[in-house]
């Protein structure tokens, strides 16, 4: 397992900035609705290990079917860089928009789907 390091994102229009501690080689494509129409690829990390820099205040949250994961958007621009939620253990964790992340090349990572349309 490659070890976690710590990498910038945000939002499109910058209003949003955070860091996070997160193990690229564990990404996640996920094929519920919200996650398949938005095309996100993500990486799960404890809550603990995600810093919102800036722009917590410009974060909107959307919610849906069980309504246990708060999708949070730059109420700006409409991106969505992370989600805040609980793992199955019921600990604190996020889910990072690997896109929102800084000079991330995609095409070097090999995401695990997860069929979230059937969870």
């Amino acid at each position: 397992m490659a070890e976690r390091q710590t990498l910038a994102g945000g939002c499109h229009c910058g209003a949003v900035r955070f860091e996070a501690q997160a193990d690229l080689s564990q990404t996640v494509d996920c094929n519920c609705s919200h996650c398949a129409m938005k095309g996100f690829v993500l990486t799960a990390v404890p809550a603990e290990n995600l810093n919102v820099l800036s722009g917590e205040d410009r974060l909107t949250e959307y919610r849906f079917n069980k309504k246990k994961i708060a999708h949070l958007f730059c109420s700006i621009c409409g991106a969505q860089p992370f989600s805040r939620g609980e793992g199955q253990d019921g600990s604190r964790m996020a889910m990072v928009n690997v896109r929102c992340l800084d000079n991330v090349d995609l095409s070097a990572l090999s995401p695990m789907h997860f069929d979230g349309k059937s969870y």
